[in-house]
């Protein structure tokens, strides 16, 4: 770790969910190697709510970029949001890379967001956390635009 580093230089943007008025139904990141990260973090963030809808999230893991084997990751679900007391909240899930199945050949990620009841405003950020290379920021996806230090 570099005391003086940015924190663009620590953290990697690996997989969103853009912001949008989800309808009900599932969306998901695309799966993302962690090898180059020892541990990750997902952001949920919501805005207001349609009355009776309803947001969950979990992390799931897999052997390769298109899912085979995906399992959920013990641990990584997140206490339900509905509309009232989920508006315009925020959820962090944290993901040692221990806990993936490694040995199982389990090596990639990707944030799962259901909505239900009615659509929801929501977004999500899966971040790589504790870069086994600096500066994180090499790691980052394809759409982040710009890095101001």
């Amino acid at each position: 770790m570099y005391f003086n580093a940015t924190g663009s230089e620590q953290l990697s943007i690996l997989a969103t969910i853009d912001p949008a008025a989800q309808a009900v139904g599932t969306v998901n990141t695309a799966w993302v190697p962690l090898a180059n990260h020892l541990d990750a973090l997902a952001i949920v963030a919501t805005g207001a709510l349609e009355v009776g809808a309803t947001v969950d999230a979990k992390l799931q893991q897999a052997t390769d970029t298109t899912g085979t084997g995906a399992k959920d990751i013990d641990g990584t679900a997140i206490q339900q949001l509905a509309d009232g007391i989920g508006d315009n909240a925020q959820v962090l899930i944290n993901l040692c890379g221990e806990d993936l199945d490694v040995n199982a050949g389990f090596a990639y990620v990707r944030l799962a967001l259901t909505v239900a009841g009615a659509a929801a405003n929501t977004a999500a950020l899966l971040l790589g956390v504790n870069a086994r290379r600096e500066p994180a920021d090499q790691f980052n996806q394809a759409a982040v635009a710009e890095v101001v230090a």
